[in-house]
């Protein structure tokens, strides 16, 4: 991390600045906004279970591990923090722990440093554990209520009706949201993603890159081998690209033999070059009678400003030069 941008107070160092939030916190972060690296102290990792320094040090691991309902909330405040519409950062939420269940804490921040420009170029803060408090609330609420054996019997078995529901509301939005026949996200899939890619890219200043693709020629193999040689195409494709990706990619089928991949945390460059492994990777696919399957392929990277329209648009714009430029062919 750059000492540029770390102003610490008169008679302390960076090590006994960290001990300091030790002392009088569960955890502490640090975010070099400029770098995005955050650092964690063992204590947050102590806090939530798991081993220490075992996770990523980026905001990805702290959006990770909000509770998906209290997400909106927390990132709403702390927005309104950074662009000085609040004037201190402190919130409760819960976050998910080791074990998979969720812990109340408290978190606020201070930002020590800001660029020239007025962005963040460093904050700390730290989380407080408040779950024994929240749930002691809890616990005193439901006494006060009358018929305390008869209500929580109802509210377990309330419980168990909602995890059935929840159960199959998950299923039933995972089929909305997978292609039918390639099991990869679908369209509605794919636009939702990259909205809050986009969202993620513009927050915490991180590049964004989407790739389009499309097969060349593919109507040939539907109209001389039958649609079923065409599906088994459009399945073995959609493996062999998923087989090119990291764990972050989503990959989805755009419509028809169109495909995209959406590529977080990738400068133009890096996908570029996942671009030519897909190219590769498609290369060798065995030909269905005499067609040789190949893809074109519209490679940009998320600017600033941008929704996921723009960003669709300036890649179906570059996969058309891709295809008016011979085929086979990755356009930016």
């Amino acid at each position: 991390m750059s000492q540029a941008i770390k102003p610490i107070p008169a008679g302390f160092t960076e090590q006994q600045l960290h001990t300091l939030f030790d002392l009088i916190s569960d955890g502490i972060w640090d975010w070099d906004a400029n770098s995005g690296y955050v650092y964690r102290n063992p204590g947050w990792y102590s806090m939530l279970g798991y081993a220490s320094h075992a996770m990523a040090n980026t905001v990805l691991t702290w959006e990770g591990v909000i509770h998906p309902q209290d997400y909106p909330r927390v990132m709403a405040h702390f927005e309104a923090y950074i662009n000085q519409r609040n004037e201190r950062y402190r919130i409760e939420y819960r976050c998910r722990c080791q074990d998979g269940s969720y812990l109340w804490i408290e978190d606020s921040g201070h930002i020590i440093a800001r660029n020239p420009d007025g962005s963040v170029a460093r904050m700390l803060g730290a989380h407080r554990n408040i779950d024994a408090g929240k749930r002691l609330v809890a616990e005193l609420e439901q006494r006060n209520q009358s018929l305390e054996t008869l209500v929580a019997e109802r509210t377990r078995e309330l419980s168990w009706v909602n995890q059935q529901l929840q159960r199959q509301l998950d299923e039933n939005r995972e089929l909305a949201e997978r292609d039918a026949l390639t099991r990869v996200a679908n369209r509605y899939r794919l636009e939702k993603t990259l909205q809050q890619e986009c969202e993620r890219a513009r927050r915490f200043r991180e590049p964004l890159a989407l790739i389009a693709m499309d097969l060349d020629d593919f109507k040939p193999i539907n109209d001389r081998h039958g649609h079923a040689q065409g599906d088994a195409a459009l399945i073995e494709v959609s493996e062999r690209i998923q087989g090119r990706l990291r764990d972050q990619d989503l990959l989805a089928r755009w419509g028809g033999d169109e495909f995209a991949v959406v590529l977080p945390q990738t400068a133009l460059e890096d996908a570029r070059d996942i671009a030519i492994g897909i190219q590769r990777a498609v290369a060798d696919i065995a030909p269905v009678g005499d067609c040789q399957l190949t893809m074109s392929y519209g490679v940009v990277q998320w600017q600033d400003g941008e929704d996921q329209r723009d960003l669709l648009v300036r890649a179906d714009k570059a996969l058309y030069q891709a295809k008016a430029a011979g085929k086979n062919v990755i356009a930016e």
